[in-house]
């Protein structure tokens, strides 16, 4: 018999038959957590080193490129095999990633790493929800969940100022070596659980979703498209940008639900509220510890300390909307209110540079966008489950990650540039035209926020 059906039902994630495998998994979720957070705190560093700053924003945006695809032949290919196979490939792909990127020698090199390991973290993340649902009975899947989300708060306490002085100390490149060191023995505690995962029958498991596939590698082209143009002439750049748009555009389209682009009210709004937001947010916080570092004259370590703040009000503010629940404050007006609260953020971050502010203000202004990003992420999962016919909840889950890696490109690709045409690091200008792009699209959110929750919605 299998643990959820063997196990009394008092037990829980931390009870004897899924010790290792909630802690192997958490583990795996904190290390990309890690990972995500220190590449943010040392890129600086390694645009310089490797004399890469012109591909900046390409570094941030190349996982995502490549997490899309992952994410889509992930959910079909864990639908065919089981997630067993799915698993162990993703953790390759994301750990040679990793090995690539910590022995890169310059910048291209760098970037193939973190093609790899994008492409490997998407296709995990999907898969390892798979798993949740075959190794732990229903009653327990919150509780996995929550662990997972747990998994993101101790990096974000230790990671951005760990990376800073291990890359003061002896390197960048140890940072991710020490990342990779890390998620061998996390995979190594979860194997005992991939053995007793079960593969669909033959005439179960659905056919390729070959169409999605396609889609979603012509939208990570276009995305890595976008992220390129800066290298071109001013006219070919203009180019390329609507060329690489409406290819963006055509193939997001099967990827998200009918009238995202458009805001139509309901699930596809909460869909472009997700893109829009996250990648308002992300496109900022790439560029914080660099203009920290260059304007301010801080380490690695103490500008990383502005992503804690960060995460820190994130998880806050998510552990606070969930205490209040629905009705103290009802879904529609927290959607505006979180979204609000992140164009303050960006907006604080934009001001503070343009006027030399002290960098506790910046910090300051972070802790504001970090809690409204925590005010409003949760209730998009919600939201998009309780909406979505019991046969699309897959596809809507998916469609809001989508959108998250999508939009977080995109506006990569916008900040990218603007940070060159302004003449990157060594202009003050060029840090604010960033910010001041972040603040374009979060304030597009704050518009489109009102269609979110329609009323007769049953929000």
């Amino acid at each position: 018999m299998s643990p959820s059906t063997s196990t009394a039902p008092t037990s829980g994630v931390l009870s004897p038959p899924w010790l290792l495998t909630t802690l192997g998994m958490c583990a795996i979720i904190g290390i990309a957590a890690f990972e995500s957070l220190a590449v943010t705190t040392v890129m600086p560093t390694i645009a310089r080193e490797l004399d890469g700053e012109r591909l900046y924003s390409l570094a941030f945006a190349a996982p995502l490129a490549t997490g899309l695809v992952g994410m889509v032949v992930g959910g079909t290919w864990a639908d065919r095999a089981g997630p067993r196979v799915v698993v162990v490939t993703s953790v390759l792909l994301f750990a040679v990633g990793l090995l690539v990127v910590g022995l890169a020698p310059d910048m291209l090199v760098l970037l193939v790493g973190r093609l790899v390991q994008g492409a490997g973290s998407g296709a995990v993340i999907v898969a390892l929800y798979v798993m949740v649902a075959q190794v732990y009975p229903p009653r327990l899947h919150a509780s996995v969940f929550a662990g997972f989300a747990a998994a993101w708060v101790l990096p974000s306490l230790v990671g951005p100022p760990l990376a800073g002085w291990v890359t003061q100390a002896v390197g960048w490149h140890w940072v991710f070596v020490g990342a990779l060191g890390l998620a061998v023995p996390a995979f190594l505690v979860i194997l005992p659980s991939l053995r007793t995962l079960t593969v669909p029958a033959p005439e179960e498991r659905p056919p390729w979703a070959r169409g999605r596939i396609a889609w979603s590698g012509a939208a990570a082209v276009a995305v890595l498209a976008l992220n390129l143009v800066s290298e071109l002439p001013p006219v070919a750049t203009v180019v390329a940008v609507v060329a690489a748009g409406v290819v963006l555009v055509v193939a997001l389209r099967p990827l998200l639900p009918p009238g995202t682009l458009t805001a139509r009210p309901g699930l596809p709004t909460l869909v472009l509220l997700r893109g829009l937001i996250g990648g308002a947010f992300l496109g900022a916080e790439a560029y914080l510890p660099f203009m920290l570092m260059a304007e301010h004259d801080l380490s690695e370590s103490v500008a990383g300390l502005v992503l804690t703040v960060g995460a820190l009000s994130w998880a806050a503010g998510s552990w606070l909307q969930g205490r209040l629940g629905e009705d103290r404050v009802p879904q529609a007006t927290g959607i505006r209110l979180g979204v609000l609260l992140v164009l303050v953020g960006v907006a604080v971050a934009a001001a503070s540079t343009a006027l030399g502010l002290h960098p506790v203000v910046v910090a300051a202004g972070w802790l504001v966008g970090g809690a409204g990003m925590g005010f409003t992420y949760p209730r998009f999962s919600v939201l998009a489950l309780r909406w979505a016919d019991e046969r699309e909840r897959g596809f809507a889950s998916s469609s809001l990650s989508i959108a998250d890696s999508a939009g977080s490109a995109v506006v990569l690709a916008l900040t990218g540039v603007a940070f060159g045409l302004l003449g990157g690091s060594g202009e003050t200008l060029s840090f604010v035209a960033v910010f001041a792009v972040a603040v374009v699209v979060a304030a597009v959110a704050v518009v489109a926020s009102g269609r979110a929750v329609p009323r007769g919605l049953g929000a």
